[in-house]
């Protein structure tokens, strides 16, 4: 499926540098590649990105959500460090954005605007909204 090569950021103009992203802190190595869940790496001009694309396909989108949010927040973490420049977004498909993010639970998560989304179309590859 295209959404784990990250072709819907490439459709936007964007040109895909790493894939998946390598962060490496003291003797530790992080990088997510698991099937459609990677973290990828673009830039557009002077402007970075970091993205961490999420599936949301176990039978439990709670534990997803934690395992995303976890992630997201390591890697926000780290990335301040080590590429303060480089801004950092969470993927998830329009359907898990339309169906379980406008839940309650996840309406909290999102309310103070650390995590930044990317929302698209894994049918026709491409983004559909950013929210910052």
């Amino acid at each position: 499926m295209g959404e784990s090569r990250g072709s819907f950021v490439e459709k936007e103009g964007w040109v895909i540098t790493d894939d998946p992203l390598s962060l490496r802190v003291g003797e530790r190595d992080l990088f997510v590649d698991l099937g459609a869940e990677k973290l990828i790496a673009a830039e557009r001009g002077d402007i970075k990105i970091a993205v961490e694309i999420k599936s949301f396909i176990s039978q439990s989108l709670i534990k997803d959500l934690e395992n995303a949010i976890g992630q997201y927040i390591l890697y926000l973490k780290i990335l301040t460090r080590l590429e303060p420049e480089r801004t950092l977004y969470l993927a998830v498909n329009q359907e898990i954005f339309t169906n379980f993010f406008a839940e309650e639970v996840v309406q909290i998560i999102l309310s103070d605007g650390i995590i930044k989304l990317i929302i698209f179309d894994a049918l026709e590859e491409e983004i559909t909204q950013w929210i910052d």
